[in-house]
């Protein structure tokens, strides 16, 4: 067998392949052997068939299997020995194929070789929001947003932004209902529902009907809908405000295990301080991994885009269905995820070789540790997730993120943190 390796691009690798002509003559010679014992062939007593009868009958397709077997063993062969992993399902081009010939060629993608890999003194921004005492008031005011009842105003007045009004509706289009509700609370200004519903609302009285015009664009994820004009009947049978509870000593006791309001105001500032530090390591993490790709012009294998691109895509339709929300992947979105996945790819293929570097390894210590901090993140028994990661895919991917955040912690390490404050 001789074999040729062509690297047409960074990503895409081709094989070509010629078959030894003394290996195709025995595969030929074993399978018309074979075919020869289990032929059934009219004039012949069972396994007597001569092989030039059988050549006549059955040649071309003995040939073909025979050179489909070859492809795979001698492609295997060829793999192992040039030692290449392809990334997709390699492409196969048969050059010659005869009962004394077999030569092809194998085109398929790889990952690029990485020959000066720049990482160390990388220099990133690591932006925190300050924590003042505004950014404290505005969520205790939150927490009380969250605790607050609603009531009907009194005395009695047109609803306004912030209330919450009680609807029955029903919509049409072209005579046709296509959606309808009752005792429906739509918070006024929220965005809960279409805008020209909210604006409709505001000045409403509890009896009050409203017809509502709603012209939905063109691109609307419901084709049945697109582009056309739905008539919205509206009736409002209440208008509620929220009454907030004071901020004060007996307002901590309810929402916590709290002594007191200065207790609360102490608790929800180390939960800003926590959530800012949370957020200037993600920032300093996004600016590092955009800095590594600037410096490293390496490219992205399609395949692995490709993927990447159908998990982010997945990752979004299962976060809006938990939202309750409808999902439709608009041009625009499709080239954010497109590029994103690009982004992703390779800087997965940067960092993996900087653990090759470092020898950078994962073992069972740190899978133990990562089940641990994965259990208090979703609350589950470690136990029940070590038997939930013996599936070898779920394994592989808890190692790939463990070792990314090696990766991470080596390269903030020897980074060029500048750290700054951000007011709000």
């Amino acid at each position: 067998m001789q074999v040729q390796v062509e690297q047409l691009t960074p990503v895409l690798m081709e094989l070509s392949v010629d078959v030894d002509g003394d290996r195709l003559k025995k595969e030929l010679d074993k399978a018309f052997l074979d075919l020869q014992k289990r032929a059934r062939v009219k004039g012949f007593r069972p396994g007597k068939a001569p092989r030039d009868v059988l050549t006549h009958l059955y040649g071309g397709s003995v040939a073909n299997d025979v050179h489909n077997k070859l492809i795979n063993e001698t492609l295997d062969e060829a793999l192992q020995k040039q030692n290449v992993q392809p990334l997709s399902q390699p492409k196969i081009e048969v050059k010659a194929a005869s009962t004394s010939a077999l030569s092809y060629k194998a085109r398929f993608e790889v990952r690029p070789e990485i020959k000066e890999l720049k990482w160390e003194g990388l220099e990133a921004d690591k932006p925190k929001h300050k924590v003042d005492d505004d950014a404290v008031e505005r969520a205790l005011e939150q927490l009380r947003k969250r605790h607050a009842s609603l009531v009907a105003p009194e005395p009695a007045r047109p609803a306004q932004d912030g209330d919450v009004a009680t609807i029955d509706f029903e919509a049409h289009v072209g005579g046709k209902t296509i959606d309808s509700g009752t005792g429906l609370d739509v918070e006024i200004g929220a965005g809960q529902v279409l805008k020209q519903l909210e604006t409709a609302l505001i000045g409403a009285l509890p009896g009050d009907h409203k017809d509502v015009a709603v012209t939905f664009p063109a691109g609307h994820a419901n084709p049945d809908i697109a582009g056309k004009t739905a008539n919205f009947h509206v009736d409002v049978t209440e208008v509620k405000e929220r009454k907030l509870p004071a901020l004060d000593d007996e307002f901590a006791k309810d929402v916590g295990e709290y002594a007191d309001l200065a207790a609360l105001r102490a608790d929800t500032r180390q939960k800003l301080e926590k959530e800012a530090d949370e957020q200037a390591e993600q920032a300093l993490v996004t600016n590092l991994v955009a800095a590594l790709c600037n410096a490293n012009a390496v490219e992205a294998p399609p395949s692995l885009v490709a993927q990447q691109k159908d998990l982010t895509l997945q990752e979004l339709r299962m976060s809006a269905r938990r939202a309750g929300q409808g999902f439709q992947v608009t041009q625009e979105l499709d080239r954010q995820v497109q590029v994103d996945s690009e982004v992703k790819v390779r800087a997965g293929l940067l960092m993996a070789e900087i653990a090759k570097l470092n020898n950078i390894t994962v073992d069972d210590k740190d899978i133990e540790k990562g089940l641990e901090e994965l259990s208090k993140e979703t609350g589950k028994n470690v136990a029940r997730l070590r038997v939930e990661y013996r599936d070898a895919n779920r394994r592989q991917m808890l190692i790939g993120m463990i070792l990314e955040d090696k990766v991470l912690d080596l390269m903030i390490a020897k980074a060029k943190v500048k750290e700054t404050e951000v007011a709000g």
